[in-house]
């Protein structure tokens, strides 16, 4: 890691950062980097042209529903025109066809989620894999829903086979002695399959299997001063350039995302919920607190300033999970209405006049270097599950 980041800083691009007013110097990715880069673009997650042409001029950071939506769409409708021909089951996907049903139901465009119909039929309603991780359980949430509405057998029939092939697992699979959600990105992919499955049966094994498993990956990886998560086990004690602890932006908002899709199905009256209701609540404070003067997270939270970039998967996740919060009146609209407007304004300057949405880390496990045109298709779900979650905010929340 180290090695990495003294490479990079000999190797340093100096070019508008998206959303910026003057030149400023930031790191290109290294070899080993660029490599991650080259393999996400060839399998079409999306990619980091040298050039995206002008930013976006016509858009209003103002948390107004009218403003929001058109943002929304704008970015929608550009990263769905890429995505159609490349269908796939991967979690990259996943969390970006999760976006596209928040967005029809925020702005009451049905193409969205048509779109998301076509893709489910076309692979039959199946899962990426035999015994899936958290990851390829993770387009189980689009199916569920579809299930929730349509109450349709096939929509949920094989996603529920293989739930009830991993229940009762102790480990990630046999053979791997891994607990099955060992790295906080599986947070956000997994439980809300599973809390959904509760709410659609009412069984409630689907619920104890999440209280059970997120609990031991927060025994885990949880850091009792930071507030944060570990990305895994492995990342406990590595430091950054500064001497702070690695803590990744997307890992962390992961982990928030997670909470905001699980929340509302959770039972008031269950004896865990305060479990949950609690880790947003700290999460958000400490977010909040380490806030960057542009609205921003840096792909390294502790140490911004061998990140230059802002990073906007990260930065997004925390927008629509602190805004859930004040929607929901977990968290207080007073104290969070100003940061998750600076954070969105914040945003905003890295849409380019296309509807590119920008500076979004490639995949990994950690902080990590990329140009300002570095787009995802896992970064826009993000991005659309924000502005989703903003649109109830301006219109004035929800209990």
């Amino acid at each position: 890691m180290q090695n990495n980041m003294k490479f990079a800083l000999s190797v340093v691009a100096a070019c508008v950062i998206a959303g910026g007013a003057s030149a400023q110097n930031y790191p290109l990715p290294t070899p080993a980097q660029q490599a991650i880069v080259d393999k996400d673009t060839s399998r079409h997650f999306g990619d980091a042209p040298a050039s995206a042409g002008p930013l976006a001029t016509d858009l209003s950071p103002a948390l107004e529903p009218a403003a929001i939506d058109k943002a929304l769409r704008k970015v929608a409708d550009w990263q769905l025109a890429r995505s159609q021909p490349h269908w796939d089951r991967i979690w990259t996907s996943s969390v970006m066809y999760v976006g596209f049903l928040a967005a029809s139901r925020a702005t009451g465009d049905p193409k969205y989620r048509n779109a998301m119909a076509e893709m489910s039929q076309h692979f039959d309603w199946q899962l990426r894999s035999r015994l899936p991780n958290a990851d390829d359980l993770s387009i189980g949430q689009v199916y569920l829903d579809f299930y929730q509405q349509e109450k349709r057998p096939s929509q949920m029939a094989l996603t529920k086979a293989e739930m009830d092939d991993l229940l009762p697992l102790a480990t990630l699979k046999p053979g791997d002695a891994r607990i099955p959600w060992w790295w906080c990105d599986a947070l956000f992919m997994a439980p809300p399959v599973w809390v959904k499955m509760y709410k659609i049966t009412g069984e409630r094994k689907y619920l104890d299997y999440v209280h059970t498993n997120w609990k031991r990956t927060y025994d885990a990886l949880w850091d009792k001063e930071e507030h944060l998560y570990a990305r895994d086990a492995s990342y406990i004690g590595k430091r950054e350039p500064n001497g702070k602890k690695i803590f990744w932006s997307r890992g962390e908002g992961w982990v928030m995302g997670g909470l905001a899709l699980i929340l509302d199905d959770i039972p008031q009256d269950d004896p865990q919920r305060a479990f949950y209701v609690q880790q947003l609540r700290d999460m958000s404070a400490k977010i909040a607190s380490i806030q960057g003067p542009d609205g921003m997270w840096h792909a390294g939270l502790l140490d911004p300033a061998s990140y230059p970039l802002p990073e906007v998967s990260g930065s997004s996740l925390f927008v629509y999970a602190m805004a859930y919060g004040v929607n929901r009146g977990i968290l207080d609209g007073a104290r969070y209405r100003p940061v998750i407007a600076k954070a969105w304004a914040g945003i905003l300057k890295n849409v380019y006049a296309d509807g590119r949405l920008g500076n979004i880390q490639q995949t990994g496990a950690e902080p990590a270097f990329y140009r300002p045109t570095s787009s995802y298709n896992y970064g826009v779900g993000a991005f659309m599950l924000a502005a989703s979650e903003l649109k109830t905010l301006a219109a004035g929340g929800k209990q």
